[in-house]
């Protein structure tokens, strides 16, 4: 393991500096366009530092994979599509499979990560999409992909940057989010969001630039409870307050490898600092 990723890891013993609000200066002049964007490049390029290691949260081991357990992690978390993906790829391995499923048998398989209906519907017609449209392949451009029943763009660029190395943001609720506590836009629109976070940074960084934020936002920048108090970047994000300042009692809002927990993957990638996630519990097993 890396000294970088011994310093993320521990985290929980020895939190990130956090400013000290008594020390902190509100100006009343806004921020200019200009500061905005190299303040925006500094949280990135210190979240780079923090998380070395980030990466798709979705286990997959080709493209088909990737695209159906991103379809399948709508309302639900990462671990729960991760525990449920082994026995339906197992089941279904080829677009060409999924596409003749049983629609009852689908979704039983697939229950797991509610919305069990809808979701098979679209498995099963991206599915007969890909084996009669595109030769049982997964398309590697943005046009198609969200031709594809159940595909829109979030979907299309986690597919085009973890599958295909095509440059993407992904706008999911946790990226939207923190770049408005970081003010870094004010759009609600994830499709506007997108354009003007696009317009912030390299097209290169616009997929890791994805996968910092979403691990900055599952880990640290939670929804109702931020962990400002063990935020690496509080000294640069505008938001710095609205959750716990107090350092130790926020470290225990700390999740996943930071707060020493199992992460979401059950397959992590080699160089994941944290503990692979444990698989479904087996039918009728207590607790």
């Amino acid at each position: 393991m890396s000294a970088k990723q011994n310093s993320a890891v521990g985290e929980q013993s020895s939190p990130p500096r956090s400013p000290n609000p008594s020390k902190r200066k509100k100006s009343d002049k806004p921020e200019s366009r200009l500061a905005m964007v190299r303040r925006a490049r500094r949280i990135n390029r210190e979240l780079a530092e923090v998380f070395p290691y980030a990466h798709p949260e979705l286990d997959f081991e080709n493209p088909f994979e990737l695209l159906v357990a991103t379809v399948l992690s709508a309302q639900t978390t990462d671990l729960r599509v991760n525990q449920t993906t082994p026995a339906l790829f197992a089941r279904y391995p080829t677009p060409e499979d999924m596409a003749a499923a049983v629609p009852e048998e689908l979704e039983e398989i697939i229950r797991p990560t509610g919305f069990f209906r809808a979701k098979a519907k679209s498995l099963i017609g991206l599915s007969a999409a890909l084996r009669d449209n595109y030769g049982g392949e997964v398309p590697g451009t943005l046009k198609d992909l969200v031709t594809l029943p159940g595909v829109g763009r979030k979907t299309a660029f986690v597919v085009l940057g973890n599958a295909f190395g095509v440059p993407g943001i992904t706008v999911d609720t946790h990226f939207g989010r923190l770049v408005r506590r970081w003010k870094l836009t004010d759009q609600e629109d994830p499709e506007k969001v997108e354009a003007e976070i696009a317009a912030i940074f390299p097209k290169s960084e616009w997929t890791m630039l994805s996968h910092r934020v979403i691990f900055h936002g599952r880990r640290i920048c939670h929804a109702r409870k931020p962990a400002c108090g063990a935020c690496p970047i509080a000294h640069l994000c505008p938001s710095y307050g609205e959750g716990e300042t107090d350092p130790e009692k926020a470290k225990k809002l700390l999740k996943y490898e930071l707060g020493g927990q199992p992460g979401q993957r059950l397959k992590p990638p080699p160089d994941y600092p944290g503990k692979p996630a444990p698989p479904a519990p087996a039918l009728g097993a207590a607790g």
